[in-house]
This record gives structure tokens, C-alpha cells and sequence, in this order.
């Protein structure tokens, strides 16, 4: 049977692509590898509630200069009021901060803010709910898919200062449990997760002071809140004591990553980070999604952060 010549090319390229495919469907499938996520500033790093402040344009510019994908914006380091409701006025803010930032090949991927949900008064925790929602806004105008929620703290300790003095490790306030406070938490958060669902927006839970200062309060208000809308911020250096076990135990839930670096000294404690081993612990639980730096450290941020980036490019292999 005569061939013609569009049969002879047409075979010619399923033989060539079936001798192509064939070896990797006979092997096993391939073994995690690092590489996959995306590096990220966060604003924070550039400014630690000093003056002078550095604003989020200028941020977008330095991580746009180091060739970062991402910003983690610092919510009280915007020109935004922290307590009025957004005006319109604030959303041209907004809508100038999101060009800036598509104009230099730059992503904001998540807002970081402060909130506290533990606390007994009702009138103050619906505030903080409140807050919280306009910070969803606030997101959702610029973009941004995360937000880092604070559990909260007992505040039996006013100054942070003091706080860091004692690990993190604070009295339960007077005439209350532990209990009280993860209830008080979840009860918040979920007044918050109609406002994420309508703006597209995931509440990272952080590993942060008070209730989830230990994976275990962290993975309680997880599991108490099993919504498509909730997940679990992993901060490396939040697990002052033995914490490579501990953020293996976070990571499997984790939706978003801060990894923090001390170059200078740490501003009230430093951490020697083996962060290949992090790497490790995050590509064995599967998490492919930002990691955001937070140079923590009082180094000079123009020098401090493109090393840490470097340190992480370097772990990660991005």
C-alpha cells in the first residue's frame, strides 16, 4: 500500500513522541525537589516602626531592583488610617500602590496586619473583626490573595519588649482559660470568613505570640475552623525553642511562609536558621507557594536583605 506524505510525517511524530514519553512512564515518579515557590520581601523588612518610614512604593522599587517576584505589604506601613473605613480617597491609594507595582514586575502577595481576637470585652473583639474586614478589602483591591491574621494574646504583658524578655511565655488573663481565648479567636474568625469568601481572600493564621505560640494552639484553631478560607501561616522564626519539629508539624498546613533572617543582631533575639534543612521540611510537605522574606536583623536593610535573598535563593534554589 502506497504511503503518502502527510501518513509518513504524521507516524513519523507519534514514533518520535511515543520514544520520548516512553522512559519516564516506565520509572517511578520523580523525587521532591526544592525550587518551586517564590521569594518575596516584606515590607517589614526595610522598616521595624522606626523612623524614617519607608514606604511601600520604595519597597516595590528595591525588590523590583534585586529581581523578587513578591511584597508582603506591612499594613501599618501603608498611608492608610488604621482605624476610618476606606474612603475613596483610599482606594485611589490603593489603585496607585497596585500599578506601581504591576508597572515594575512586581506581585503583593500578601497583607500583613494586627489584629487581636483574645479578649473578653465583646464590643472591643467586634472592632477587631471589623478591622479585620477592611483589611480583606484592602487586599482584595490590591490583589492580594493572603492575609496574615494574629491570634491574639492575653496582653497580661503591655509591653512587647518585655514579652520577647520572656520568650513570648505570658500569664492567662484573671478569671479566664485558655479555652476562653480559642473560642473567642474562632468565634472572630468566623465572622470574618463570609468577607474572605466574597473577596477571594485566604486568613493565614500565623504562628505568632499568644495562643499559637506552639504548633499545637495553632493547629487548634486549624482544625476548629475547617474552612477553604482559613489556613496556617508558617514564620520560621517564631518557634523560639527546638524548631525544626516544630514547623514540620505546621508545614503540611501551611498556605504561606515567612522566613526571617538577623543579619546585624536580631532586634530582640536571634536565631541560627539552617534554612536548607527548612527548605527540606517545606518541599517534604508538599508547599510550593511564597516564601516571604523578614529581615529581622539591625543591619542596614540595603545590605541586609540582598544577602538574605541570596542565603534563600541559595536554599531554595530559586
Amino acid at each position: 500500500m502506497k504511503t503518502s506524505r502527510r501518513s509518513f510525517f504524521a507516524s513519523a511524530a507519534l514514533a518520535a513522541g511515543a520514544t520520548a514519553v516512553s522512559p519516564l512512564s516506565a520509572t517511578a515518579a520523580p523525587p521532591k525537589v526544592r525550587g518551586n515557590v517564590q521569594l518575596a520581601i516584606a515590607s517589614y523588612s526595610y522598616w521595624h516602626f522606626r523612623e524614617p518610614r519607608v514606604t511601600i512604593e520604595q519597597v516595590v522599587e528595591k525588590a523590583a531592583a534585586l529581581g523578587v517576584a513578591g511584597v508582603d505589604v506591612l499594613h501599618r506601613q501603608m498611608d492608610l488610617p488604621e482605624k476610618e473605613p476606606l474612603t475613596a480617597e483610599h482606594r485611589g491609594y490603593l489603585a496607585r500602590l497596585k500599578r506601581h507595582a504591576a508597572r515594575h514586575g512586581v506581585s503583593y502577595c500578601c497583607l500583613s496586619i494586627h489584629q487581636d481576637f483574645v479578649d473578653p470585652d465583646p464590643a472591643f473583639l467586634k472592632t477587631q473583626v471589623e478591622h479585620t474586614k477592611k483589611c480583606i478589602e484592602i487586599a482584595y483591591a490590591l490583589g492580594i490573595g493572603i492575609v496574615r491574621i494574629n491570634s491574639g494574646r492575653w496582653n497580661t504583658i503591655k509591653s512587647f519588649d518585655d514579652l520577647m524578655k520572656a520568650r513570648g511565655v505570658e500569664p492567662i488573663l484573671p478569671g479566664h482559660t485558655e479555652d476562653d481565648g480559642f473560642k473567642w479567636c474562632v468565634d472572630c474568625l468566623q465572622q470574618c470568613i463570609p468577607k474572605a469568601e466574597e473577596c477571594g481572600v485566604t486568613l493565614a493564621v500565623e504562628n505568632h505570640w499568644g495562643l499559637t505560640r506552639t504548633p499545637e494552639g495553632l493547629l487548634r484553631i486549624a482544625k476548629e475552623l475547617p474552612s477553604p478560607w482559613v489556613g496556617v501561616m508558617l514564620d520560621t522564626g517564631n518557634f523560639l525553642e527546638d524548631p525544626y519539629d516544630k514547623l514540620a508539624q505546621v508545614a503540611p498546613k501551611a498556605v504561606y511562609v515567612q522566613a526571617k533572617t538577623y543579619f546585624g543582631g536580631g532586634e530582640w533575639y536571634t536565631l541560627q536558621l539552617d534554612y536548607p534543612r527548612i527548605a527540606k521540611i517545606l518541599a517534604d510537605a508538599g508547599y510550593r507557594g511564597w516564601v516571604a522574606l523578614e529581615m529581622e536583623g539591625k543591619e542596614n536593610p540595603d545590605t541586609a536583605v540582598p544577602k538574605s535573598i541570596a542565603q534563600l535563593r541559595k536554599a531554595f534554589r530559586v
